[in-house]
């Protein structure tokens, strides 16, 4: 089994991971999973966007050739040998959900935490996970100083849903808001996290997902008339900012005969070469796609 670690990806900005195709109302939608329907980063994006990311600027010496090793050569030379660097796809781990108190909630579920307790256990080798929970349909598990309640009572509004908070997974709430915490870079919105996680029954989470997305009309203009051009308006689906994903890393031993580097090695370049914020998806020039990046230690 390569060295693994966790890379976590907290959007800034709304965003949209396109998937090419739309079935619906929505000209463009995001990348969904075809057995959850939950939204995703295809891990070719995302290792198009680390590829680019850390580029140097020299396209000579030692640190293009540990560049090469890391993702594999150009296209002209792709059969030379692959890249030491596997990514997977970016998989949903909470979701903004707006809140009647506290603004918003970090919406999570048992299918989504299990998944990723998974592929902590199997790939990084790290057993020191809190339990999965199992909250019923139309209830809530908050963490003990959740600021979602309304008032003194023992209920929260998701969206326009009511749900009944359930007092007996409070513990293993505080333990995972203190784990997804360590997915995001300031302290502040770690702080916040751990006060604003709840999780939710796998449908419950699924419908939000599904339908508490932001999806925006844009439009092209005739210059001479300042009206919209023909076939210009469209539709377009954006994840919310804040929501939160994670992805798993992979390394192996540099193929590159002009680089000596093992597994761990490799992860350590990429660690060393990566910004604190990243763009991924389409709409860069209206500001879409800022992520914070954080690898796991």
């Amino acid at each position: 089994m390569p060295d693994a670690k966790l890379l976590f990806i907290h959007a800034l900005t709304g965003l949209h991971p396109g998937s090419g195709s739309a079935l619906g109302v929505v000209d463009m939608p995001v990348q969904r999973e075809r057995h959850t329907r939950w939204p995703l980063i295809p891990g070719s994006s995302l290792k198009g966007v680390l590829r680019d990311t850390c580029r140097p600027g020299d396209s000579h010496g030692d640190e293009h050739e540990a560049w090469l090793a890391a993702f594999g050569p150009e296209t002209n030379n792709a059969s030379d040998f692959a890249g030491a660097l596997a990514l997977t796809d970016a998989r949903l781990l909470a979701f903004p959900v707006r809140s009647l108190h506290g603004v918003f909630a970090w919406a999570t579920c048992p299918a989504a935490l299990a998944r990723a307790k998974r592929d902590a256990n199997l790939l990084l080798k790290n057993t020191d996970t809190p339990d999965t929970p199992c909250p019923k349909r139309g209830t809530a598990l908050c963490a003990n100083a959740s600021n979602l309640r309304i008032g003194e009572e023992n209920r929260l509004l998701l969206e326009e849903f009511e749900f009944q908070c359930d007092g007996a997974g409070q513990e293993l709430v505080d333990q995972w808001a203190k784990r997804l915490a360590q997915a995001v870079q300031d302290k502040a919105t770690q702080e916040r996290l751990q006060g604003h996680l709840v999780i939710l029954h796998d449908d419950d989470f699924t419908y939000f997902t599904r339908h508490a997305t932001e999806v925006i009309a844009r439009v092209g203009l005739d210059y001479e008339t300042k009206t919209a051009s023909t076939g210009a308006l469209f539709y377009e689906e954006f994840l919310p900012t804040e929501t939160l994903f994670y992805a798993v890393v992979m390394g192996s031993d540099s193929r590159n005969n002009n680089v000596d580097r093992d597994a761990a090695g490799m992860l350590a370049w990429l660690e060393d070469k990566l910004p604190q914020t990243l763009q991924i998806g389409g709409d860069q020039t209206i500001g879409k796609g800022i992520c914070a990046i954080k690898i796991s230690q």
